[in-house]
């Protein structure tokens, strides 16, 4: 099985939403599935996980800043493409604070603009209760950790 390496988002608004986007896809091997994952991708040819992670975000949201900021989580799992390739994923998370953010759709690929149906901004609690499928499941957990962290450093 391949090995992907991944940059994957957290990002977060001023009350500490975080930005998830809707994935439904409609063709592929994975017709039928519907989710809610952070904005992120697969590390091209010679990036590092940040360089990475800047450029999902850009191309993603339209968001664009100079750091992603330290790498704070790091999830290795088994994850199916909509090609129908079943790849071993090493997923590094960075996370983005964003003071107001317009999400664009500008940089987006034919196939996320087939299988990206919504975006929304999510608390921490709103997904600890959803019945909606998640991605990464710990979410919650993350950023609980995350506004917590933000706590602490204002003291």
């Amino acid at each position: 099985m391949r090995r992907r390496p991944a940059a994957r988002l957290l990002i977060t608004d001023p009350s500490g939403r975080v930005l998830l986007f809707r994935f439904d896809h409609r063709s592929g091997a994975l017709a039928g599935t519907g989710y809610w994952a952070t904005p992120g991708g697969g590390v091209e040819e010679g990036e590092s996980f940040g360089q990475a992670a800047l450029r999902e975000l850009r191309e993603e949201t339209g968001i664009e800043v100079v750091d992603p900021g330290p790498e704070i989580a790091q999830r290795r799992v088994v994850f199916q493409l909509s090609s129908g390739e079943y790849v071993h994923e090493d997923e590094r998370y960075f996370h983005v604070p964003v003071s107001a953010a317009q999400v664009s759709d500008a940089g987006w690929t034919a196939e996320e603009r087939a299988s990206i149906t919504a975006h929304r901004w999510w608390r921490a609690a709103e997904l600890a209760v959803t019945a909606d499928t998640v991605w990464p499941r710990d979410l919650a957990a993350m950023l609980d950790m995350l506004l917590q962290s933000a706590i602490d450093a204002r003291g």
